[in-house]
C-alpha cells in the first residue's frame, strides 16, 4: 500500500486526531467516522471496557481499522517496528486509522469504563478472521 509522500518500503502510519464533542448534563454526542469514510466500512463493533482491562494486542493483515476511544485509555500502536504510547484523557475521545500491519492495543486505565467504537473494511468471518495476536500491553491474570 503506498501512501502519497511516503517512501514505497515505509510502512504506513496510524493517524491519531482528537474529537471535539458537545457534552452536557445527558451526556455526550460524537460522529465516530466521517462522512468520507463510511462508504468503506464493512464491519462495526461496540466495547465497553472495565478498569484495567485491555482490548486489541492484534494487527489485521488486510482490512484498515477505524477505532474511536473515550477515555481514560492508553492507546499503544507498534508502527514498523516501533512502538508508539497516545494517552487519552478521561472524557475526551481519539480516532485512529488504523492501516493493515499496525498493531494496536488499548487499555482502560483510569476508574470509569472506556468505550471504544471500531469500523473496518473488512467483513469479520469467525471461520478466518483477519487478526494476528501482537502483544502490545501484557494482561495481568484476574485474581
Amino acid at each position: 500500500m503506498c501512501v502519497p509522500g511516503q517512501p514505497e518500503n515505509e510502512m504506513p502510519k496510524a493517524t491519531v486526531e482528537i474529537i471535539k464533542f458537545p457534552k452536557d448534563r445527558r451526556g455526550f454526542v460524537l460522529e465516530p467516522l466521517v462522512s468520507e469514510s463510511i462508504a468503506a466500512q464493512k464491519n462495526a463493533h461496540v466495547a465497553m471496557t472495565e478498569p484495567g482491562g485491555i482490548r486489541g494486542n492484534h494487527y489485521h493483515e488486510h482490512g484498515t481499522e477505524v477505532a474511536v476511544v473515550v477515555g481514560p485509555a492508553l492507546v499503544r500502536l507498534r508502527e514498523d517496528g516501533v512502538i508508539r504510547d497516545v494517552n487519552v484523557p478521561e472524557g475526551e475521545a481519539n480516532r485512529f486509522m488504523l492501516p493493515p500491519r499496525v498493531a494496536h492495543a488499548f487499555q482502560n486505565t483510569g476508574t470509569k469504563a472506556m468505550l471504544l467504537i471500531a469500523f473496518n473494511t473488512v467483513v469479520f468471518d469467525p471461520a478466518k478472521p483477519d487478526v494476528i495476536r501482537d502483544e502490545l500491553i501484557a494482561s495481568t491474570p484476574p485474581a
